[in-house]
This record gives structure tokens, C-alpha cells and sequence, in this order.
């Protein structure tokens, strides 16, 4: 109870911190000062853009996390007034390259000179030890917010035939970066290109793991090839980097163990290499144990590593 209380204290301080910035900073306002004219999306949306030097409109929404209606609103008052320049595209207006103009380039030198007077001024009255433990705890919390989100928009369903493309594209991203794309690994393996076939139906499920329609993960499991009817493969479990940390792992990985039993499995077998420490790490958390050699014949000879767990 001490630690429920204990943390309502702590998320109560931090809302009434957050509305604090908030209004200091002066986002209750229609506009984001008098100095810019601009709104405080169209102002976001200018520092990013030149930040970038050419950024497509698509890119721009995902670094302010907005909808692709908003940031196309505030494009066209840029783009209208001069501070923005539109590159040209005859098949989507969406690729079109944006760039600070030279009026842009004006609006936001005043822009930036008044915002690092104003920071400058804010600092004055914090002790110079203590300054770097505000950069620290901004960037802290708006990374926690940014993953909580991230987090919270994401879901795991079972694997559909439109959903080839996204996780082979998937497995053939995530797997070279842990040197995994030689011979001997996974990604060599038919069912990569066709993975709704070779998971439908039968004792063998894929799941996949997707973020505001986009798939940022999967696993599955199947009969272990040359192995016992009753032990199944952990199969092609991989997430993209940017979701990586978030939890996901686990529940992904209790969604596929419990799926395995109702199968009539009774041991999960998965192969991996030394080198994905973090994946380690999930599986032993998991009650998966180490094992001296590998089982079955799923030529995977490029794994240095196996583990095994009862279900």
C-alpha cells in the first residue's frame, strides 16, 4: 500500500510540475509569441524542418506527433507565407521535400534568439551545479512519455497473408544487425517470403506485433523439424530497434508459450546466438535453461546458442 501511495505522491508532483512548464512556457496561448505570429504547431513544425534541411511531410509528422491532417494545415500556412518551400511531385504531395525559405530562415533566427534569451534568463537563477540536472530530467521524461505512447499504441494479433511483405521485411531488417544474415540463420529459410502459408493452420502460429498499422514485431512457434511431436520451435521472434525495451518481448513471448500448450506441446526449443544478450536475458527470465547442443535438425547451423523450457 506504502508503494501505491508512494507513487500516486510522485505522479501527482509530476502533473503539477508538467502544468507549471506548461503555462510558463506559455502554451495556453493561441499563438506561440508575439515575436513568430505563429501557431505553436506551425512554429514546432518550422524549427523541425530546418533542423532536417529537407524533410518530407510524412517525416515531419512523426517527429511532432501529429496527424497527417494538422501538420498538412500548418505546411500550408508555412508554405503560404513564404517560410517554407514545397519541392515538386507528380504522384504524392506527401514526398514533397520541405525547406526553410529565406523569410523562414529570417523568422526563426528571431525566433531562436528570443527562446535562448528566455532559457538563458531561466538559468540565471539555478545554481551552475545544478543545470545539467535539468537538461537530464527533460530528456528523461520526454522519453518516457514518448515510449509509454508508443507502447500503448501498439497490439499483438495473429499473422494475416497481408502480412508477408511487412514481416519479411521485418526479419530480413532486425536480423543482419546481429551479424545474422549469413548462412546457416533463419533468414535463408523458404517461409520468410511466404510466412501466412507456412503458418496456417496445424499446430504452427505466427503473431504479429503492430504499431499504428505498421509492424514493428512478430514470433511464432511450429513442430521442431526432426524433433519429438510434443516439442515446438520459438520461431523468428524479432522486433524493430525503435520498439526494443518497451516489454514487449515478454508479452509477446507468454502470448506464444500459452498458444504452444493449448497446441499440445509440452517443451519449447529456440536457437540464437551469444551476441543478442537481451534476448538471453527474456528467454533465462522465462524459465528457458541452457542446453549443450541443439535438438532436432532445423538447419540453423549459424546459432551458437539453445535453450528449452517445459510448458
Amino acid at each position: 500500500m506504502v508503494a501505491i501511495d508512494q507513487l500516486s505522491s510522485e505522479v501527482a508532483s509530476i502533473r503539477e510540475a508538467s502544468r507549471a512548464l506548461v503555462r510558463e512556457l506559455g502554451f495556453l496561448l493561441p499563438s506561440s509569441d508575439a515575436t513568430s505570429g505563429l501557431s505553436h504547431v506551425e512554429c514546432h513544425a518550422l524549427i523541425e524542418i530546418e533542423r532536417h534541411g529537407e524533410i518530407d511531410q510524412s517525416t515531419l509528422c512523426t517527429l511532432l506527433r501529429l496527424d497527417k491532417s494538422t501538420v498538412s494545415r500548418a505546411v500550408k500556412v508555412l508554405v503560404g507565407q513564404r517560410l517554407v518551400r514545397q519541392g515538386s511531385s507528380a504522384t504524392d504531395g506527401r514526398c514533397r521535400k520541405l525547406a526553410v525559405a529565406p523569410l523562414g530562415k529570417q523568422k526563426l533566427d528571431k525566433v531562436h534568439a528570443m527562446a535562448t534569451n528566455r532559457v538563458s534568463a531561466a538559468l540565471a537563477f539555478v545554481p551552475p551545479a545544478e543545470r545539467d540536472s535539468i537538461h537530464r530530467g527533460l530528456s528523461l521524461y520526454a522519453m518516457a512519455l514518448h515510449r509509454a505512447k508508443l507502447r500503448g499504441d501498439t497490439h499483438i494479433r495473429s499473422l494475416k497473408a497481408s502480412d508477408d511483405r511487412g514481416i519479411e521485411t521485418l526479419i530480413r531488417t532486425v536480423m543482419p544487425e546481429f551479424d545474422a544474415s549469413g548462412p546457416g540463420f533463419a533468414i535463408h529459410d523458404p517461409e520468410v517470403s511466404q510466412m501466412s502459408q507456412s503458418y496456417a493452420g496445424g499446430r504452427a502460429q505466427y503473431f504479429v506485433v503492430e504499431n499504428n498499422n505498421r509492424i514493428v514485431g512478430g514470433g511464432g512457434f511450429a513442430p521442431l523439424a526432426g524433433g519429438p511431436d510434443d516439442i515446438c520451435e520459438l520461431r523468428k521472434m524479432y522486433f524493430l530497434q525503435e520498439v526494443r525495451g518497451l516489454g514487449l518481448g515478454e508479452v509477446l513471448l507468454d502470448q506464444l508459450l500459452s498458444h504452444a500448450k493449448e497446441a499440445g506441446f509440452s517443451r519449447c526449443y529456440l536457437e540464437t546466438l551469444a551476441t543478442m544478450t537481451g534476448a538471453r536475458r527474456l528467454y533465462e527470465k522465462k524459465d528457458f535453461h541452457a542446453l549443450e547442443r541443439p535438438l532436432g535438425k532445423t538447419g540453423h547451423f549459424g546459432c551458437d546458442r539453445w535453450y528449452a523450457r517445459d510448458l
